[in-house]
């Protein structure tokens, strides 16, 4: 596509992915900055607390009762109208089907009813691109996508520009915080309540492996470190709080050191001739502060700069599709209108191939996200 004429965009953002219905309006100015303009989020884990984890048809039927509500509030609290808008940007996939469907049908009847452009963004990219929201993230940086249906390693030099370096191998590191959480009777979110559940905590009572420890390269895996919290947790009789919150701890520090380490060899490989190269960590799982705090410890060590969005730029939201979608449009790789309308809801979206061709996370409907 031919570079945009413009770079100052007004974007209205929707989100709908997984169970939060989000909503914003972003400003991208003519020198790349950002200016977020309203962020609504529609959370509601009580729908979902007696099933122990999100039901996709619950997620779906929550969307299309929230998603014209939430929209509402994204535009009234900005103070503009749908005329002063120049897209409409959606998420397009990967997600829950269900729920990627209500938030871009929603997108594109906006678009028809108000003569606006249509952006389908894929969520990851979203999470990509979000530390520009906030921070002075200037490209290229690797970026440690943790959420609770991702864990990658991407090497990413600007919109539509991803280069693949590692992703999990089975289970997702939010996934692992949600189903241990689970497993101690803490309740949902897994990521928040594991965390206060660990305070107080001893991290080294129990020896959780260390997965992938002797393979080079910088996929992740956390299977094997979800069977070994259980079998802990099942070798207590009658556990108190202080076992649960050692339980915790433990895990948690286990699943800092797998990524603190994968996400090292990441950096060796990159071949870099900056004085202070960037590491950015986004997705829901990267507001878990020991997570952070030993990243942080990482590019200490290392020499390079930790940027984080603030947490709830981490989790789900509408502020960093609207922002991916800016981006897209100043740097005039959107897709023509026809093609826009047609692109359907998808489960799967890679945002990037693995490296060498590889197959790893593909499935009989295709690769994994």
């Amino acid at each position: 596509m031919p570079a945009a004429e413009k770079s100052c965009f007004l974007v209205l953002g929707i989100e709908t992915s997984c169970d939060d219905t989000a909503a914003a309006i972003v400003r991208r100015s003519e020198d790349g900055g950002c200016e977020i303009l309203s962020n609504e989020v529609w959370t509601e884990h009580d729908d979902h607390a007696a099933y122990g984890g999100i039901v996709p048809e619950i997620a779906a039927r929550s969307h299309v009762e929230r998603i014209d509500a939430t929209v509402r509030r994204a535009v009234t609290k900005s103070g503009i109208t749908f005329d002063e808008l120049d897209a409409v940007a959606a998420t397009a996939g990967p997600g829950l089907v269900g729920g990627v469907m209500v938030g871009l049908t929603t997108a594109k009847a906006l678009c028809l009813a108000h003569g606006l452009r249509l952006v389908p963004i894929n969520h990851l990219e979203g999470h990509a691109l979000s530390a520009g929201m906030t921070e002075d993230a200037a490209f290229p940086y690797l970026l440690l996508l943790i959420s609770g249906g991702h864990t990658q390693l991407l090497w990413v030099a600007g919109p539509g520009q991803y280069r693949r370096m590692g992703t999990t191998i089975d289970d997702a590191a939010g996934e692992s915080f949600d189903k241990t959480a689970k497993l101690l009777g803490l309740g949902q979110p897994g990521g928040p309540r594991i965390q206060e559940a660990a305070v107080g905590g001893c991290t080294d009572r129990f020896k959780f492996p260390k997965p992938l420890e002797k393979r080079a390269g910088c996929d992740f895996s956390f299977s094997g470190m979800k069977t070994a919290v259980r079998e802990a947790a099942e070798g207590l009789i009658g556990p108190t709080g202080q076992d649960i919150a050692d339980l915790a701890a433990s895990f948690q520090y286990a699943a800092a050191r797998h990524l603190a380490q994968r996400t090292a060899n990441a950096m060796n490989m990159v071949e870099t001739t900056e004085t202070a190269p960037r590491l950015v960590v986004a997705g829901g799982v990267a507001a878990n502060v020991a997570i952070k705090q030993m990243l942080q410890e990482l590019c200490t060590e290392k020499s390079w700069r930790l940027i984080v969005p603030p947490p709830k730029y981490c989790t789900d939201n509408g502020a960093m599709i609207a922002w991916a979608g800016a981006a897209r449009l100043a740097a005039g790789i959107t897709l023509p209108a026809e093609q826009a309308f047609a692109m359907a809801p998808r489960a799967r979206w890679p945002l990037a191939m693995p490296p060498d061709g590889g197959k790893i996370g593909g499935g009989r409907k295709g690769p994994k996200a």
